[in-house]
């Protein structure tokens, strides 16, 4: 199982105190304060919509009496519940508004806390570069009131994210010294959740004794406070590092307690954490019975809560199970979803990168900053020396503070060239992760645009490829062999493709579709496209052969060509892919399935654009009928043996 995010410190103000200092005696107003109450009660006993109800009930009352201070209190009660039900979107829209109101009645320690809490949230989203900025925008708030409180939750905030980078020391750092701060408060909520995050840290470095007892003290605050929150975020803690130690029992135990107590809150994330984390331990105790039930309640949580990371472990999990249970189809089906997922979060660990390059740039710019800042004090010294000693006390104290300057620049050049060789590699490591994702042109204009355009292309040989009788042959196959077999062939048309300079679109299922003439148009596309087919087909027979010598199951494919416009373009948001669309895709689609196992299928466009060409023959089929297009001429082709 892979570990969630490190815990980030939400702040939450003294919410009823705060409204009842403020409170005029008006009827309005206690009828607010009597909803705003009834509402605390719900959120603490977890039934957040029920809470979220009662809060919104107090806005306009509050607004009617033009009390900005409330209604801050109010949007940020309606924010916390949204962020315990995972609808962070919500969350961050009313961390923003109540963040106004708190400006708008001049109270800095609320707006602080506003700010901190939204960079929570960017967190959780992975959003790093963004959290940092809010936490130092917190910070600068807080600075009006000077309260130690918002200074301890933005220290560990900014522990979690040097985590996320795998700075464990300077996050080790940040997390000791928000603790301090928090004993001296005497803050039992916030200390639970550091000791957690300590406990953490100490688990990824494999310190599994220390992080034992830092999570035992975390429960037993949380366990004191009766705070179930607190206690499922420390249980699936404690799961996870027992499920690492392989002490499978105890790790159920903690699992079940942590799902328990996620189901009273109604907290869909750490329930399905707890499921997956449930399902995997079974799996490995040899239960896959009991891991399929645990990990299909997972994965319905997950996509529920829209979590690719959590599908993505909840697939495998279902795909383990199901191929210790023998069942291949469902394995197979499981296993492409934890591939499509896989690739998904390939595309986002490009972003999660990018990110990190951008907080190293960060981390240098205030380096150097911090350099100048040095630099300017020392020279305001070197003044006041000049004026107070003598001449010659002067020439060799500057001579040495020289020395010491010089050295300064030289060791924060040395760092400085070192920062930017460190951001170089990680750049080019993303560049070639996203070439490896769409064509180079298609790259370019993506990072320089932020977006693509749909581009129109005449003339475009579209191939599509399919294995005959797929599902039959795959079940005289164990799971492991089956994904190995379509491994190879696709990585033999991949070289293939590579070959003849054609676009590889995408795979489904077993089905293979390229493109030639894309994204550049090229007057040999259709001639290259029909040479690649033959090739792959040669490829197929030959391992046929092969693997029926060996009395093992093979496949034989069907291929289709035609050639003519479609439009190509990038669509969405998440997991880019670079496709086609039009007419000309249909067609080549019929021309796969209309095909004959061990030949390459081709429309009349492609046999009038090759006809003359000595190095093909072409054999006519007449007019075949295919679904939704009617009769189309199709034309089966061969090398020419006999041209050289």
């Amino acid at each position: 199982m892979k570990p969630v995010l490190l815990l980030v410190t939400f702040i939450f103000l003294s919410l009823q105190l705060l409204v009842a200092q403020t409170a005029s005696h008006s009827p309005e107003k206690a009828l607010a304060d009597s909803i705003f109450k009834a509402g605390t009660q719900k959120m603490n006993t977890g039934l957040y919509a029920e809470a979220i109800v009662l809060f919104e009930k107090t806005l306009p009352l509050f607004q009617k009496l033009n009390l900005s201070n409330e209604m801050g209190i109010s949007l940020h009660q309606i924010a916390t519940a949204h962020y315990y039900q995972s609808n962070y979107a919500k969350a961050l829209d009313f961390f923003n508004q109540s963040r106004g109101y708190y400006h708008k009645a001049s109270n800095a320690y609320g707006e602080a806390v506003m700010l901190n809490n939204m960079g929570a949230v960017y967190y959780y989203l992975g959003n790093k570069l963004k959290a940092l900025d809010l936490y130092k925008q917190s910070m600068a708030v807080q600075k009006k009131g000077g309260d130690k409180k918002i200074f301890a939750a933005t220290t560990q905030n900014i522990g979690g994210i040097y985590v996320s980078i795998k700075d464990y020391k300077n996050g080790m750092a940040y997390f000791q010294q928000a603790y301090q701060l928090q004993l001296e408060l005497k803050d039992s909520v916030s200390l639970s959740q550091s000791l957690n995050g300590i406990g953490e840290i100490y688990a990824k470095q494999q310190n599994y004794s220390e992080a034992f007892t830092c999570l035992n003290q975390s429960l037993a605050i949380a366990n004191k406070l009766h705070n179930k929150l607190k206690q499922s975020e420390v249980l699936y803690s404690l799961g996870e590092l027992f499920n690492k130690q392989k002490k499978y029992r105890e790790a159920l135990s903690y699992y079940h307690l942590c799902s328990e107590i996620a189901q009273h809150i109604n907290n869909p994330q750490y329930l399905s954490n707890s499921k997956i984390g449930t399902g995997d331990v079974l799996n490995k105790m040899g239960n896959p019975s009991a891991a399929v039930q645990s990990c299909g309640e997972g994965f319905r949580l997950a996509e529920q809560l829209g979590s690719i990371t959590l599908k993505s472990e909840a697939c495998d999990c279902l795909y383990q199970s199901y191929k210790s249970l023998g069942n291949t189809p469902l394995a197979l089906r499981f296993f492409e979803k934890y591939t499509s997922y896989k690739d998904s979060l390939q595309s986002q660990e490009i972003a999660s990168q990018a990110q990190n390059m951008e907080f190293q740039k960060q981390q240098l710019a205030d380096s150097v900053a911090h350099a100048r800042k040095e630099y300017l004090v020392q020279q305001t010294h070197k003044e006041e020396v000049r004026k107070k000693e003598q001449q010659r006390n002067y020439i060799i104290g500057s001579l040495g503070f020289l020395a010491v300057i010089a050295v300064g620049l030289w060791s924060r050049l040395n760092f400085v060239r070192k920062s930017r060789e460190a951001i170089q590699k990680e750049k080019d490591i993303s560049e070639n992760l996203l070439l490896n994702i769409l064509p180079k042109d298609i790259a370019d204009e993506l990072k320089a645009k932020g977006s693509v355009e749909a581009q129109h292309f005449n003339a475009v040989s579209i191939l599509f490829s399919d294995f005959k009788s797929f599902t039959q042959t795959a079940e005289k196959m164990s799971p492991q062999r089956l994904v190995e077999e379509l491994n190879a062939c696709f990585k033999a048309f991949d070289r293939i493709m590579e070959t003849y300079q054609i676009e590889k679109i995408k795979t489904i299922g077993d089905a293979y579709m390229a493109a030639g003439g894309l994204p550049n148009a090229d007057q040999q596309a259709a001639r290259n496209t029909v040479s690649a087919a033959l090739e792959m087909q040669d490829f197929i027979l030959h391992r046929a052969r092969e693997n029926h010598t060996l009395g093992k199951p093979f496949f034989e494919m069907r291929i289709g060509i035609h050639s003519g416009p479609v439009v190509a373009g990038i669509v969405g948001i998440k997991k880019f892919q670079y496709d086609v669309w039009g007419d000309t895709v249909n067609t080549a689609s019929r021309m796969e399935s209309n095909g004959e196992p061990g030949r390459v299928n081709v429309s009349e466009t492609i046999y009038t654009l090759l006809r003359e060409d000595p190095g093909l023959v072409f054999e006519h089929r007449g007019a075949v009928h295919a679904k939704g297009k009617g009769d189309i001429h199709m034309y089966f082709v061969t090398k020419n043996d006999r041209f050289v």
